[in-house]
């Protein structure tokens, strides 16, 4: 936090340091398509100088992004410390393509750019500024490490570097306070007693309310067991296997494909779903096409598709990077009707949430925090890396829906990706902004080659579910 020396990472943070290794790398990319004219020099090419200079204003509202990651002595938890030797150029980095460049020119620079591994000796994130693009755009990839942000936070982000207005006047640049030196270890053990004192004061306002408020306390109690027994039972039976999911290896390959919001939004509403319902719907259509073109078995196959669920309880977990769960969602490859497709996901995602069958996951991340073990979100991550509940994630978040500028160059599109995790060749993360949905994939370069046929099955399933919903109207 501001004003600390130092500042402890969460549970939920920590697992996604675990779950990287030298063929999985945990950072969260993003390619925002801008017009370019704005950010131009009088002489012609992207005024870096100033565009570094508003980055680094900006991150007043960042600290994290100004701290590196060190270990505290004895317990060796991970902690951001301030970076002694920040230099901005190191993250905001201007690249180029041969003019004129196209969508395919740059996504396969954003996939040679999401496989490299960021400097954990450094503060985890990058932005490039790419130039050459045709049609007077510019395109920013981002690249952000996951214990620094997820979907939810990740639009914040964008909320601190872009603006509603294209008449942002300049922001002006605050000179950065000197760095603070890590604590030492009586620091360290003065501050693991207070978080003791604290422990023991939740434990008892815990019992108190368990006295004053039995009944409730036991439904409580009862919901959390049904919604962990879903979990485990979810996660210890195997998924099927299918071509997207194997050995992975260093290389990513990025595409995307948009659809548009106010068309998924009626179609929501004609099958009587949610957005999400629709974007897994529309996933699962494009998943069975690529399926049936490797030939792969779909009569009976069920794949397991893990869905982020934000639970952020209000204003006091805005300031952490992550506090997502999970429901697992059973997506029908054997289907081939689309809206009974959906309409089997409709049910269970209705169910799940009536359920809330989220918040096993998230009071475990809670209480893995309340007891300051570092060794209960190492093991939770290695056992989801052990079992491997999953083939896929998919993931909705909204976005703004105004527009937004950067030193008044709007953005003209949005694409996210997450990262693949162990065994997992394809992700996909969807995110409004505007009159769309940015629809960001990225694959493992060797299992999925071919990566721009499921972005063209995407286009195709959301045709054909609008087409089947209409038919049935």
């Amino acid at each position: 936090m501001v004003g600390q020396s130092y500042e402890r990472l969460s549970a939920q943070d920590i697992s996604f340091l675990v779950f990287e290794h030298e063929r999985t790398h945990v950072h969260v990319s993003a390619v925002a398509i801008f017009e370019a004219g704005p950010l131009w020099r009088p002489g012609g090419g992207l005024d870096m100088a100033r565009i570094r200079s508003y980055v680094e204003g900006r991150l007043g509202l960042l600290p994290r992004y100004r701290r590196r990651l060190d270990y505290t002595p004895v317990q060796r938890h991970p902690i951001w410390v301030d970076d002694e030797r920040f230099d901005p150029s190191w993250h905001v980095r201007h690249a180029a393509l041969p003019f004129p460049g196209g969508d395919a020119e740059l996504k396969d620079l954003a996939g040679r750019i999401a496989s490299q591994p960021l400097d954990r000796t450094r503060p985890l994130w990058e932005l490039w500024f790419v130039e050459g693009l045709s049609g007077d755009r510019l395109a920013v990839i981002a690249k952000v490490h996951h214990c620094l942000v997820d979907g939810v936070s990740g639009v914040d982000l964008l909320r601190v570097l872009l603006s509603p207005s294209p008449t942002l006047p300049p922001v002006p640049v605050e000179a950065a306070p000197p760095p603070t030196a890590p604590p030492g270890a009586l620091t360290f053990l003065a501050d693991g007693a207070a978080r003791g004192v604290q422990a023991t004061a939740s434990i008892a306002r815990g019992l108190g309310d368990a006295v004053t408020s039995p009944r409730r306390t036991a439904e409580g109690a009862v919901r959390l067991l049904s919604s962990g027994w879903q979990t485990v039972r979810a996660g210890i039976s195997a998924p099927p296997r299918t071509p997207l999911n194997g050995p992975t290896g260093t290389q990513r390959r990025v595409d995307w494909v948009a659809l548009d919001l106010d068309e998924v939004r009626d179609l929501k509403k004609r099958l009587d779903g949610s957005v999400n319902d629709v974007v897994l719907g529309v996933v699962a259509g494009a998943t069975r096409s690529f399926l049936r073109a490797r030939r792969a078995k779909l009569k009976g196959v069920d794949l397991r598709v893990v869905v982020p669920v934000d639970t952020r309880a209000g204003e006091g977990d805005r300031h952490v990077a992550n506090r997502v769960s999970a429901w697992f969602v059973k997506i029908p490859m054997g289907e081939r009707d689309p809206v009974r497709r959906f309409q089997r996901i409709r049910a269970q995602t209705r169910g799940l949430k009536e359920a809330r069958a989220h918040e096993a996951i998230d009071r475990f991340m809670r209480l893995a925090d309340w007891s300051g073990s570092t060794l209960m979100a190492a093991w939770g991550a290695r056992f989801v890396r052990a079992i491997q509940p999953y083939n896929l994630v998919v993931s909705n978040v909204p976005g703004p829906r105004l527009p937004l500028y950067l030193l008044g160059a709007q953005l003209l599109e949005f694409y996210p990706q997450l990262p693949l995790f162990e065994n997992q060749g394809l992700s996909v993360t969807a995110l409004s902004y505007g009159e769309r949905i940015g629809v960001g994939l990225i694959g493992d370069r060797d299992l999925l080659p071919d990566l721009e046929r499921f972005s063209a099955a995407v286009s195709e399933s959301f045709e054909e579910l609008r087409a089947a919903a209409e038919k049935r109207a």
